[in-house]
C-alpha cells in the first residue's frame, strides 16, 4: 500500500507516537471527540532528504466491524487519497467508489471534514460514510500536529524512524 502511495519516493519510514495527555486533550479537542488510541503511527515518505508527503493506516468503526483505511497526505497536510484497505462490513462497499474517494482530496484540517458539509454521503452506505468522513478528518489533524512543521520529522534518517521499503 505503502509503496503505490508513494511510488517514486525514495523511501518510506515511520514514526511511532505515544502521544501525552497533553497532546491527547489538545488532538482530542480539535476534533470534538476523545481519540480512541493513544498511540498512533506516521509514515513519511522521502527523497534526497526531502519530504514527499505523509500517510496515516488507521481504523473507523464502520455499522458493526471496523474498517481499516489509509490517508495520505502532502507535505503540507493536504489530503491526496483515501483508500480502504479492509472493509468488513456485509453492506457499504460503495464507498471504495472513487467518487466518494475523491471528495477528500484538497482537504485540509482547515476544512469540515463532515459528513453533508464538504462530504456527502454514498446512498446505502451512509454509515460507512460518516466513519470515513471520520477517519480522514482525524488523520488530518493527527498529521497537522504531529508531523507538518513538527521537528519529529525533520531528518528522514532519524535515529527512530525505521525504513519500510
Amino acid at each position: 500500500m505503502l509503496s503505490s502511495f508513494f511510488p517514486h519516493s525514495e523511501k518510506v519510514t515511520f514514526r511511532s507516537f505515544d502521544l501525552t495527555p497533553a497532546q491527547r486533550a489538545h488532538i482530542s479537542h480539535r476534533l470534538g471527540y476523545t481519540l480512541p488510541k493513544t498511540h498512533y503511527t506516521i509514515f513519511v515518505a522521502s527523497t534526497g532528504g526531502r519530504i514527499d508527503g505523509f500517510a496515516v493506516i488507521d481504523e473507523e468503526k464502520g455499522e458493526h466491524e471496523p474498517i481499516t483505511f489509509a490517508t495520505r497526505l502532502s507535505s503540507r497536510g493536504v489530503v491526496e487519497a483515501m483508500e480502504i484497505m479492509v472493509y468488513r462490513e456485509p453492506r457499504g462497499e460503495e464507498v471504495r467508489d472513487p467518487r466518494f474517494r475523491k471528495q477528500f482530496q484538497g482537504k485540509t484540517c482547515q476544512d469540515p471534514l463532515r459528513l453533508n458539509q464538504d462530504i456527502d454521503a454514498v446512498s446505502g452506505a451512509t454509515i460507512s460514510s460518516a466513519s470515513l468522513t471520520v477517519g480522514v478528518r482525524r488523520a488530518a489533524i493527527l498529521v497537522d500536529e504531529l508531523a507538518v512543521g513538527s521537528s519529529a520529522f525533520a531528518q528522514a534518517d532519524a535515529p527512530s524512524a525505521r525504513a519500510t521499503r
